[in-house]
């Protein structure tokens, strides 16, 4: 019995030893960020190797579907719209895929990211877009698969590199940069919204800070936005924190018209039963 305990315990060591084995991958994963003007873009991907093989028309055919590198798909996200080669491309995260050819690339932004492989065949309702970009040859060849960004100008737009081989395929991508700053800059020079103003006003009451300001701010939410109950609600709250229940009760009768209004019966029953303690 002993004599078995003691094979088992060296089994399970061995095992043990062999889980902890670590070797490199041949397509190591890599990961490529850029900032485009005020947008933010990222490419996850892997990066096999070329080891002496024929890479496009023999490794990857020309004409068929490719997942863009190796392991599992090459996941391309941006926190805003884009431009791609002058296509509409929406903020999110899509694999891309491609078809290549001698000449150009297909390139196929596609909503199902998270899988290995190519699928075998395009689902129409995944695609979000699919754009051609043209094929430039590279004197030097590149080993390991590369996807990179250059050519940035004017903080408005860049170049997507594909680069394998002696193969580089271009695509512009255009950034919504003017637009962006120009409703930062107007909502900035507009000063604060009626949801700043209450947010404010709510942290300062939450956290016992200066009721009086948190009343200015309040009551500025409530002027720019008269039927938010929510705000009226709060005004009322501060009031009576500041012991004025004659001027709490008269907001609570407003937050309490708004919210019957808008149907909203947890306000109601809030105001109404304010108004009765406040009214003691």
């Amino acid at each position: 019995m002993q004599t078995k305990l003691i094979t088992l315990l060296l089994l399970f060591g061995a095992f043990t030893i062999q889980a902890q084995i670590k070797t490199p991958q041949p397509s190591p994963s890599s990961s490529v960020h850029q900032t485009i003007g005020l947008s933010e873009v990222s490419v996850d991907y892997s990066r096999p190797a070329m080891r002496g093989r024929v890479i496009f028309g023999d490794l990857v055919p020309y004409g068929k579907l490719w997942r863009t590198g190796a392991n599992m798909r090459t996941k391309f996200t941006t926190d805003s719209d884009l431009k791609i080669d002058g296509k509409d491309l929406k903020k999110g995260t899509y694999a891309i895929l491609s078809i290549p050819n001698k000449d150009a690339w297909e390139l196929i932004f596609y909503t199902e990211y998270q899988a290995g492989g190519a699928p075998a065949t395009l689902d129409d309702s995944k695609v979000a877009l699919k754009v051609s970009a043209k094929t430039y040859p590279i004197d030097n060849p590149v080993e390991n698969f590369t996807i990179g960004f250059g050519d940035l100008a004017d903080g408005v737009s860049g170049n997507m590199y594909i680069m394998w081989d002696k193969t580089m395929v271009v695509t512009k991508i255009e950034t919504p940069t003017d637009k962006v700053a120009i409703e930062s800059i107007e909502k900035t020079m507009a000063g604060p919204s009626a949801n700043d103003y209450f947010s404010a006003a709510s942290y300062y009451r939450s956290s016992g800070k200066d009721l009086n300001k948190a009343l200015e701010w309040v009551s500025k939410a409530v002027e720019m936005n008269p039927d938010a109950f929510w705000m009226s609600r709060q005004k009322s709250l501060i009031q009576a924190d500041l012991g004025d229940k004659d001027g709490a009760i008269a907001t609570a009768k407003v937050s309490l018209a708004a919210a019957e209004k808008a149907g909203n019966a947890d306000y109601v029953k809030m105001n109404k039963e304010s108004i009765a303690e406040w009214s003691k």
